[in-house]
């Protein structure tokens, strides 16, 4: 099993229906992509210096099928929103 961990750092004129936007695409993707066997995110609730605002954890069975995942094209659409509202994304994929 791979464990696909993905943390945002929404840009400060980000909007709340930008946020929303994105909930909804996210929230979409395990009903349009058959890959993912995991998938849950949600706001940060620390707001410390060092926190991201927004993170996702979810799971794939292989390597192949979070890459195939990563190329889908729903997902895709999120990806594109995700790159105007960000100043920061950072990623970590481990097995396990």
């Amino acid at each position: 099993m791979i464990t696909h961990v993905v943390l945002f750092k929404f840009k400060p004129e980000t909007t709340e229906a930008q946020i929303q936007q994105l909930a909804e695409g996210l929230g979409g993707l395990p009903q349009s992509i058959e890959d993912i066997r995991e998938f849950r995110f949600g706001a940060d609730v620390v707001h410390s210096e060092r926190s991201y605002d927004l993170g996702l954890v979810s799971s794939f069975a292989d390597l192949d099928a979070l890459q195939r995942y990563q190329v889908h094209p729903e997902h895709q659409k999120v990806v594109a929103h995700v790159k105007t509202i960000t100043s920061s994304v950072a990623a970590v994929d481990f097995e396990g």
